[in-house]
């Protein structure tokens, strides 16, 4: 009744002191603080709308035109707004603080009530039916916050 899978794991962690290297620790040991750089990079990098001391503003376009501009803050009220964009075409706007969504509509696919609240800067919710349309926007934007076209 003698176990040989103590001794196989005592003669495969020897092998393994063998073959190791203090340089090999400090490889490993870079790869995975290294790992991390990205994640601390694009944090840095990303703006939050609550800590974006210019505000936002949420841009409401029917058909490619605008018809609304609210800013989005802290102090923004809870508020609902019904837009028409067709016959027998409607869709509810609410807005609370930073943050805006369609609360409802009567598309098909429900696209727009499915995104949910948004808040962030560049980001959008559309509904393609209504060809209605919520962007956030900076109430300051930068250069780099411009489009760029390129040319060749």
């Amino acid at each position: 009744m003698f176990d040989d899978s103590g001794v196989q794991k005592k003669m495969i962690w020897k092998e393994l002191k063998k073959q190791w290297r203090f340089m090999d620790g400090v490889v490993i040991l870079c790869l995975v603080v290294l790992s991390f750089v990205p994640l601390v990079i694009f944090s840095m990098n990303q703006k939050d709308a609550t800590g974006n001391k210019e505000g936002t503003i949420a841009v409401i376009s029917i058909d490619g035109k605008e018809v609304d501009r609210f800013e989005l803050n802290e102090d923004t009220k809870h508020y609902e707004k019904t837009y028409h964009p067709g016959k027998d075409k409607y869709n509810i706007v609410e807005m609370e603080g930073t943050r805006i969504r369609v609360r409802e509509d009567n598309s098909p696919d429900q696209i727009a009530v499915r995104t949910s609240w948004i808040s962030r800067v560049g980001q959008t919710s559309i509904c393609l039916p209504h060809k209605l349309v919520i962007e956030i926007i900076s109430q300051n934007p930068s250069d780099d916050d411009e489009d760029m076209i390129i040319t060749f």
